[in-house]
């Protein structure tokens, strides 16, 4: 097929599905177009597939692109009212490589306000859908990007994740997500940045439908970070040691794990079992009981120059005038903020995690002793089964009532450890189940073989609307 066919049979997919789901908020399809055609003449010119393969590797592949990220000539929101009119006028730099291996933005996706919360809606563009149950949330806050990537409006997309916010969308929805060790893939042209100790804990990663386009897109994205990484080591499936962690061990601020997730992750440890040969561990790491405060006291805590973790309320602000939490909430009661309620929440919570400073230190140094236990437990072969999430996609608004829920996927933040959340086929309310696959720093390749593995196995993605 030609490059233009494929381009305008994403588009013409957008067209179809995005009024149901809104992930695409602002599309370039002009653009695409004309870069298709571009393509299909370099190809018609024949410089030589092995070249090409080698300098484009990505070469007339449609992508999507949260809108957190600056891609030329699309809006750079974040869903933050006061930018509405902000237009990037440059390429963050994972885009501009994905550009340059030769793939083709056909738009930008949405996220929740600030891209700090799990579900994806703002006063911006309004909400995004679920694709398997249009009352469900996509997650986030690359949620925009999960749903498209699951309803087929691209083949890959980017996003990134502080506290899960490629691997829930990714679960929610049924497709692949990568979160890679931290500090490899970079950061830069995305707002807001992580700044202080969050830089640390901040990743970029690709998000897709098949397990194989991850280590491509990966590669693509960490440049020369990729040399960090084992990419080209050959995974021997047989000599990995696989844990299994069932739940977080029953803390207090999420909901238990749903007995549809257990059963999946029960068939996956069954399937490695009687297919590999291998033994898989379980663990019961005590500490993970307390992942929720953990992260937060973490995300909080100073970088090592004692510099000040950047407080929500002033990026809600972004350089206008500050936002007072309170006074917005009192706005918000009576129908005029212009913010969102868990944006309002979030910049009222962060002014009593600054209450408990010794609380917090104690916090942060069983952080750093978790991350010790980790490493050594996962060592050089090691990989963790545990869940993405406690429950399947939620309804809309419902994260309110359980916000802490995404403590499953923002432990692994802070412990800087690289994850790939792999789809597990659906529930019996034909919502997406999955898994996450955790290893050792710098042992991406391992989490990637597994997920390449599993899909063969469990079958990866289910088109929405498959009866």
């Amino acid at each position: 097929v030609t490059c233009i066919e494929v381009v305008e049979a994403y588009v013409e997919r957008i067209r179809e599905v995005n009024p149901l789901i809104n992930a695409v908020v602002k599309d370039r399809f002009e653009e695409a177009l004309q870069e298709a055609r571009q393509v299909d003449q370099l190809l018609a010119e024949g410089p030589g597939d092995d070249f090409l393969e080698e300098k484009f590797p990505l070469l007339g592949v449609p992508i999507t692109v949260k809108e957190a990220f600056a891609l030329h000539g699309m809006p750079n929101t974040s869903g933050l009212v006061n930018r509405r009119n902000v237009i990037a006028t440059s390429d963050a730099t994972v885009v501009s490589r994905l550009k340059q291996a030769g793939a083709i933005p056909l738009g930008v996706t949405n996220c929740s306000e600030l891209c700090m919360w799990y579900e994806s809606s703002n006063k911006v563009y309004g909400r995004t859908n679920n694709p398997y149950d249009l009352q469900r949330i996509v997650g986030g806050s690359s949620g925009g990007e999960g749903g498209g990537l699951a309803a087929a409006c691209s083949v890959i997309g980017v996003g990134s994740d502080i506290g899960g916010s490629i691997r829930m969308p990714a679960f929610f929805n049924g497709i692949f997500g990568h979160k890679p060790t931290t500090g490899v893939v970079p950061n830069d042209g995305q707002f807001p940045n992580a700044q202080g100790v969050r830089t640390s804990f901040l990743c970029t990663g690709p998000m897709c439908r098949y397990a194989e386009d991850l280590e491509l897109m990966l590669r693509v994205m960490a440049g020369p970070g990729t040399n960090k990484l084992k990419l080209n080591e050959k995974v021997s499936l047989e000599k990995i040691k696989f844990h299994c962690m069932d739940h977080d061990g029953g803390s207090i601020f999420v909901s238990p794990v749903d007995k549809e997730i257990l059963q999946a992750q029960k068939k996956v440890v069954e399937h490695l079992e009687s297919e590999l040969g291998v033994q898989v561990r379980r663990v019961a790491i005590h500490k993970m009981k307390y992942s929720f405060q953990i992260w937060s006291a973490m995300m909080s805590s100073k970088d090592s120059n004692g510099q000040e973790a950047q407080l929500f309320s002033d990026l809600l602000g972004d350089h206008g005038k500050p936002v007072w939490p309170l006074w917005e909430l009192i706005k918000w009661l009576v129908g005029m903020s212009s913010h969102t309620l868990p944006a309002i929440a979030l910049g009222l919570t962060e002014k009593l995690v600054k209450l408990n400073p010794g609380g917090n230190a104690k916090l942060v140094s069983m952080g750093k002793s978790l991350q010790e236990e980790m490493e050594a437990l996962l060592g050089p072969d090691g990989v963790l089964l545990y869940p993405s999430h406690p429950i399947t996609a939620p309804r809309h608004h419902s994260p309110i009532c359980m916000p802490f829920n995404f403590a499953y996927t923002a432990i692994f933040n802070v412990l800087g450890l690289p994850v790939t959340q792999c789809p597990l086929g659906l529930s019996s309310e034909g919502l997406p189940l999955g898994i996450q696959l955790v290893a050792a720093s710098y042992n991406d390749h391992l989490t990637l073989a597994v997920a390449r593995y599993l899909e063969k196995a469990f079958g990866g993605w289910v088109l929405p609307g498959k009866v």
